[in-house]
Parts: C-alpha cells; structure tokens; sequence
C-alpha cells in the first residue's frame, strides 16, 4: 500500500489547489470581474507545468532535432528520415503535450517508407513561451507545412487535430489525414473550463470577448462543422466512446461535416492512450494504405452532436 501514498498526496494538494482557484474565482467575479476575466484567460492558454517535464524527459527516439523561426517564437522540430526524399508524414500533438508523442508511430510509418516531421508547439515541449491558442497552433502547424512542403498525410491529437483541420481548410497541403480524438469545438471547451473553474456565465462570455479582441478571430468561426466543408482531402477519424476530456459527440461532428471522413469509434482507450493503441495505428496505415475504414457517417447535420 505505501506504493500509493504519493500518488494519494498529489490528488490531495491537487484536488485542494483546485478548490482555491474556484474561490479565488468567486470572490474575484464578484469584487474585481476584469482582473478575473484575464486571469482565467491566462489560465485557459497555459499549458500544464508537469508537461514540460515530461516532456523534456521524453526520449528524442533519434530524431534530427532542428529549430524553425515562426512570427518570433523559436520552435523545435523533430525529423526522422529524409522528408525531401520521402513521402512524410506531419505531426501535430495536443494541448500540453509534445511532438515525441508520436513515437509509438514511428516504426509502423519508417517502415512503410514514410519519413515523420513532428515538433513542439509554443509554451509545449522544449519550445519556449508561456502561454498559446488554438489560432497559434493553427499558424504554427501552416508554418511548418509551408517549409517541408505537402505532406503525404498529417496526423492530430487532441488539440492537434483542431489545428489540422483549419490548417488544412487554410492551405495546409497533406493528401490525408487522420485526427485522433479531435476537439471540434473550443466554445465548448472553454464552457467545460468555466464549469472547472466555476468562472460563470457571465465571466465566460468576457473572457470570449476579451480573447477575440487580442487574437483577431472567434470562437465560433474555429467551430469545426464551419470549416470541414472546404476541405477535399480524405480524414479518418479516431475518437474513444469513453473520452473524459473531448467527448465522441466532437469526433462524430467531423465525420458528419468533412465530405470524404469515416469515423473508428473505440472503447476503452480513453483520449490518452487512444493515440498510441496499436489497433488505431494498424487502422491509420491502413487508412494511409488507401483502404477503407471505420464507418460513413449520414446522420443529418439537423440532429444533435453525437447522434449518428
């Protein structure tokens, strides 16, 4: 038993610190709203401090580790093969996490000939900064596109797959793509923050407000069911039914709205480990393989999220 008692202390003191940023929230929308609002934005757009440790710990799996200059932020890359001579295969990962998160990839894509480019996006991994959005996950993502060229395929989680999809309905090239538990909807995500937070309602739509105004676009205009349409390119999408942290209903949206999509829905994987399954990577080359997988989705645009 005493194996547990870290563990049990660190769900301790984060279970207390979750609480102490709930009542600060209280007390601060009520006595000082605006200095609330941009603490919750602060908070909303800063990844989590474990996961730079982990992954600086995080093995590089001997990549070529490289640096790209993108609007003033230093971002580090990661290559595995030539992809000037090899069809590559572009990697973008999630919300606090990091390019070498594609690594249980790596062996199944080298050895169908596929060279893999992946890389740390701002305030993620051993890229610097403190804070990011969805739209800089979308510049940088386009960024990297533009300099290794059209890729035979890119790969999202997560967040990931967010920005794959407005990357690509701005221009990214890629032949295919494959999003792994996909966020389709950041209104909805920053609802679920303000339901974490206990920010309200109101505080919630002036946090909207007070993030449009400094990034230059909406957060209804990065609605995945508005941008799909335009893209041409086919998708697979791979979402767990289980999913805590992005729920199916978004994975399903996509393959409702992207033209050429079909969606594998698993069991049991959850929104972490379902990018690393060995079953959803035997999935994804065989998708890239130009095979048919998972199921169409028909179900009207006029009925609820999530009803197939």
């Amino acid at each position: 038993m005493y194996p547990l008692i870290p563990k049990i202390s660190t769900t301790v003191r984060s279970f207390i610190k979750l609480y102490g940023v709930r009542l600060g929230f209280l007390i601060g929308s009520r006595f000082a709203p605006e200095a609330a609002v941009q603490r919750a934005a602060r908070l909303f757009s800063t990844p989590f401090a474990s996961s730079r440790s982990r992954a600086l710990a995080a093995p590089s799996h001997g990549a070529q580790e490289g640096e790209l200059e993108v609007a003033g932020h230093r971002i580090v890359t990661y290559v595995w093969g030539d992809p000037q001579r090899q069809p590559y295969v572009l990697f973008a990962h999630g919300w606090s996490s990091h390019g070498t998160r594609i690594a249980p990839w790596l062996e199944r894509l080298r050895g169908d000939g596929y060279a893999v480019v992946a890389f740390d996006q701002p305030a993620h991994g051993k890229s610097p900064g403190r804070q990011s959005t969805l739209p800089d996950f979308t510049h940088h993502l386009l960024a990297v596109g533009r300099h290794y060229g059209p890729a035979a395929a890119v790969i999202g989680h997560s967040l990931g797959g967010a920005a794959t999809l407005l990357a690509m309905a701005r221009g990214l090239r890629a032949e295919r793509a494959v999003l792994i538990a996909p966020a389709a909807d950041p209104v909805a995500a920053a609802h679920r923050f303000a339901d974490l937070v206990w920010i309200g309602e109101h505080l919630c739509r002036r946090m909207f407000a007070y993030f449009e105004a400094r990034i230059g676009i909406g957060f209804q205009e990065q609605q995945a069911h508005l941008n799909a349409p335009a893209i041409a390119s086919p998708a697979l999408i791979v979402h767990d039914l289980g999913d805590r942290e992005v729920p199916w209903s978004e994975g399903e949206r996509y393959a409702r709205y992207w033209p050429d999509s079909r969606l594998l829905s698993t069991t049991g994987l959850g929104h972490k480990r379902v990018l690393e399954d060995r079953g959803v990577i035997d999935a994804g080359l065989r998708f890239l393989h130009g095979e048919c997988v998972g199921d169409r989705m028909v179900s009207s645009p006029n009925l609820p999220y999530g009803w197939a």
